[in-house]
């Protein structure tokens, strides 16, 4: 048997913020061949000593319990030589990040820097304003961020231009126009890139920037994507087939996550268009219904986040004995409350208009840099 593929450390690599949490024992797993545990906290990487390398991301997410992914190493370095070939990567390039190692978007981002021999600058920690003069600092050519991260960053970076920058990936959250018009700006030569995964599936969908509104573009090279149980508007469960699925939990479980084979559901809701550009409503588990029609929090979300002045946005289910749920938004941004309701009732309909919409200066972040839900539902209810 064929001995597995393992991570390394490209000796063309040069980590530009040594001190980071968590990428010491990082770099010293890569350059071991030892498998590397990823975890919240204030130590977001430890080595895990066993036969054969594996990587483990743990993360709570926004809504869940604790669980624990295992993926082997090839299902990662798939991916870094195919972005190596379609983009043109080099150890010319300089990888930034502005997240935390426990995150599996900041932590792809870096093992996939040391294996092409990129540099390294991880700026995750720091303020919105330090982490763009960063960018500028270290000459960034690839930029790795959440939506969140980046609308902080847009936030903070008025009048600034960081034309080195040539390629931003995005995941953990919808890209709305108006976030791709500030960031067009912001980043005069830099190509945005969506990608749609998690961190059991990696890469589903990679969107380019010519893709259709609304869309999460078309399947990533080697991945397969079906819908199921499609229903009279072609909404149903996505399925795919790819060699970057992850192995299984090593540590707690998803009811949302199941296998058909070499198929495999994480419990995505969203349908295709005929040229295979996915639309992606939201998880089965935030789905509600609301007077008999099925809501999806992400789309008021992503309704909410089109209204020019909104920075970052959630909906919220609360249960309601006449309706089945009543919906309530809490929003970050200087906005009429009224405007918002009348852009939801005219895109998604009187159903998935929110009851109430609250604002605040700043919505609560997790380190995946996505917003924290149970946190939103907690103040809700305190107030």
């Amino acid at each position: 048997m064929p001995e597995r593929r393992r991570f390394h450390l490209s000796p063309e690599t040069r980590i530009l913020t040594p001190d980071v949490a968590g990428l010491a024992p990082l770099l010293s797993a890569l350059e071991q061949g030892q498998s590397v545990l990823a975890r919240p906290g204030e130590e977001p990487i430890s080595l895990v000593l066993e036969p054969e390398q594996w990587l483990y991301c743990q993360s709570s997410g926004s809504t869940g319990f604790a669980k624990t992914i295992r993926r082997t190493p090839a299902s990662w370095l798939a991916s870094f030589e195919r972005d190596a070939k379609i983009f043109a990567l080099s150890a010319e390039d300089v990888y930034v990040t502005l997240g935390s190692l426990s995150h599996s978007l900041t932590l792809f981002a870096a093992v996939a820097a040391c294996h092409i021999g990129a540099d390294l600058a991880m700026l995750g920690g720091m303020g919105p304003r330090a982490q763009a003069l960063g960018v500028e600092q270290h000459r960034a050519t690839v930029l790795y961020a959440t939506p969140a991260q980046l609308r902080l960053l847009v936030r903070a970076t008025e009048g600034i231009s960081l034309p080195k920058v040539r390629l931003i990936f995005s995941s953990g959250g919808k890209l709305d126009e108006g976030l791709r018009q500030t960031l067009s700006r912001l980043f005069p030569n830099a190509a945005l890139h969506e990608i749609f995964g998690a961190a059991e599936t990696s890469y589903i969908t990679l969107s380019a920037p010519d893709a259709p509104p609304n869309s999460v573009g078309r399947a990533y090279p080697g991945v397969e994507i079906r819908i199921t149980e499609p229903d009279s508007s072609g909404v149903g469960e996505i399925w795919l087939r790819s060699p970057y699925l992850f192995e299984g939990y090593a540590e707690g479980h998803s009811d949302l996550t199941r296998w058909d084979g070499d198929w495999l559901s994480i419990g995505e809701m969203g349908w295709m268009d005929a040229a295979g550009n996915l639309y992606p409503k939201g998880r089965k588990n935030r789905m509600v219904t609301v007077a008999d029609n099925n809501v999806f929090p992400e789309e008021i979300e992503a309704v909410l986040l089109r209204a020019p002045g909104v920075e970052q946005a959630v909906a919220l289910a609360l249960p309601d004995a006449l309706r089945g749920h009543r919906i309530v938004a809490v929003v970050q941004g200087q906005v009429e409350p009224a405007a918002l309701r009348a852009l939801c009732r005219a895109e998604i309909g009187a159903h998935a208009v929110p009851k109430d919409i609250r604002r605040l200066d700043t919505l609560p972040i997790l380190e995946a840099g996505k917003p924290d839900l149970r946190a939103l539902q907690r103040l809700w209810e305190a107030e």
